[in-house]
Order: structure tokens, then sequence, then C-alpha cells
């Protein structure tokens, strides 16, 4: 059986994970070697192309973290979950929701969507 909230929690772990080595190890460990990362601002393929959104997204939010909102929940080999990205302390003006399937328990695709972004 799958467990949905262990999954979204590795998820969160990894885009808040700021030492690139350790993080490519995450992506080893959590994520299958054709996964595929898509949201309405990026995409990304692989584990190189996954890596490569997540460094960019930490600098340009140098002082924000991502933080699980409510309980993960899911079905099958299909998790959602919905996530904030802010200082930590206030609420997150970012948030979305994520939809991950997985393959033998490691995340093979994410579609993300932005709930709540600021104006620019």
């Amino acid at each position: 059986m799958t467990d949905h909230a262990t999954i979204a929690r590795r998820y969160i772990d990894l885009w808040n994970e700021r030492t690139p080595s350790r993080r490519r190890e995450m992506l080893s460990e959590n994520w299958t070697a054709d996964a595929r990362y898509i949201d309405p601002l990026m995409s990304g393929d692989g584990h190189e192309g996954v890596d490569a959104l997540i460094a960019g997204v930490q600098q340009k939010f140098p002082d924000f973290s991502f933080k699980l909102i409510g309980e993960p929940n899911g079905f099958g080999d299909h998790v959602r979950f919905s996530w904030g990205l802010g200082p930590d302390g206030v609420d997150s003006p970012i948030k979305g929701t994520d939809f991950a399937t997985l393959k033998d328990g490691r995340i093979r695709s994410i579609t993300g969507f932005l709930d709540q972004v600021p104006g620019a």
C-alpha cells in the first residue's frame, strides 16, 4: 500500500534541500529515472531536468521554503497534495496543488497547479 503522506513529505523535503549533491541523491532514491515535472510556468525531464528546476526556484526565492498544506491523499499510484511557498512564520504567499503518478513507489510524474500567486 502506498503511503501518500510519506511521498508528499519526501517531495517537499526535496524542494527544500539546498545541497545539490544531497538533492540529486534524493531524486535518485524517490523519483524514476524518466520522471517528468510540469506546471504552468516550467517543466523538466529526468533527474537533471527536475534538479535544475528546483535550483532555479531556490535561486529566485532564497529565503522561502515549501511546506505541506493539509493532508495528502490519493489512491493506488496517484497522490494529491497542496503546498505553500514563503518565508517561515507567515502564511505562504504562493500556494499550489500537485498531482503525482508513481511507479513502484517512486514519483514518475508531477503535474502542478498554482492556486495562489501574488500579482506582479
